[in-house]
């Protein structure tokens, strides 16, 4: 069989993608080195947050309403649970960047955006202790997005539309022509029309079968459920999903959902990946541990102790905006990477826009800020 579209890493974006290919009838192959959902990539620990009115740019606009509204509509197809409104906090000291542009796209997209003292939000929310310093900008239409959830249904429904997954399977080598694309695996080959690569921490691995790459920095990543005595206080219902961009450091979290606990990640730091295969087990690092709890103590409540720690990986560009082109010299070849710690809540939306791209077709909002070309020194 000679597929319309090879994805090569099916797990956030590329399982997306491949369900808003195989929805418009196109044949689809799903390679992935392990089995999705998994804990080897990005998209694990249950949850992540969509914000809307966006701190790092007011460019990202539009691609987050975009894929609230595909969330909201998976979550119509399934039973599982793909998103939750919990409304989100933005907190940090007054005249913070990140603060003031959240403000401003606010503003540009009529986004609804209230903003807090700190007396307001610990009075509404108790389990925060906020210093008299800072300030809240809270969302109400935001929230948290289920990811395993979200990358499961993908899967059974890219499936029941006749898309073929090549689980457990690494690529040895890619061959290309101007019309089409053949990925060897170690005991079969590929062939498809178009390639689309979307293997998060392995991107370049892949990317150099092709003599090619990409300026990317694998970051190991961790985060930590905790639990306190006053538990009803980070309840989801009674507690919103927050950041808290500091002087020197950023910080988010989730309520606790199902009782699994207050969910606190370190967004900033980390340490650079030398071999993106091989991650240190949670506990490696007195960081790990401490960076969270510190947070926790300062912020909310000083009884508040580690429950349990896991690690993720980010996979950074250098300015930190993500990378949707086609690779330099290949028409037939799309990839998208670098979603830098901040990309799963568009996972719907650049999903179907790179469906969209594959297809020929204008994506429904506009990609052209995260082309590769921005990194060509003689641009």
């Amino acid at each position: 069989m000679t597929y319309d579209v090879i994805i090569i890493g099916a797990g956030s974006m590329g399982m997306a993608a491949g369900y808003y290919l195989t929805e418009s009838g196109q044949k689809v192959a799903l390679i992935d080195a392990y089995d999705p959902p998994h804990e080897s990539g990005s998209h694990h620990g249950g949850t992540r947050l969509i914000r809307h009115a966006y701190g790092e740019g007011g460019n990202y606009v539009p691609l987050a309403l975009h894929a609230q509204k595909l969330w909201e509509a998976l979550d119509e197809k399934t039973e599982e649970r793909i998103f939750a409104k919990t409304g989100v906090l933005n907190f940090g000291p007054k005249g913070n960047t990140f603060l003031d542009t959240v403000e401003q796209s606010a503003k540009e997209y009529h986004l609804p955006l209230e903003v807090m003292t700190a007396e307001e939000i610990n009075a509404r929310w108790p389990g925060f202790q906020l210093d008299k310093e800072s300030i809240g900008y809270f969302e109400k239409t935001s929230g948290v997005v289920f990811s395993e959830n979200a990358v499961r249904t993908y899967r059974t429904l890219a499936e029941k539309n006749g898309a073929d997954l090549y689980t457990n399977s690494y690529v040895q080598a890619i061959e290309t022509t101007a019309d089409d694309v053949t990925v060897q695996l170690e005991n079969e080959e590929v062939t498809g029309k178009k390639l689309l690569i979307t293997a998060g921490k392995g991107t370049n691995q892949v990317a150099k079968l092709l003599d090619i790459t990409l300026p990317l920095t694998p970051v190991r990543k961790t985060f930590s459920w905790f639990t306190t005595a006053e538990e009803a206080n980070y309840k989801e219902g009674a507690f919103p999903g927050f950041g808290h961009i500091g002087k020197d450091s950023t910080y988010y979290g989730f309520p606790s959902i199902d009782g699994a606990g207050l969910k606190i990640g370190r967004h900033d730091g980390g340490q650079p990946l030398i071999d993106p295969g091989e991650l240190d087990p949670f506990g490696t690092f007195p960081e790990d541990e401490q960076e969270t709890l510190d947070f926790a103590h300062e912020h909310f409540s000083k009884d508040i102790e580690l429950k349990e720690g896991r690690v993720c990986t980010y996979t950074n560009t250098p300015d930190e905006d993500f990378i949707i082109d086609y690779l330099p010299g290949y028409a037939n070849v799309v990839v998208a990477c670098g979603f830098s710690g901040h990309g799963f809540k568009f996972a719907s939306g650049i999903g179907d826009s790179l469906a969209s791209i594959l297809m020929g077709e204008e994506p429904a909002v506009s990609l052209e800020g995260f082309r590769l070309s921005r990194f060509d020194e003689s641009s």
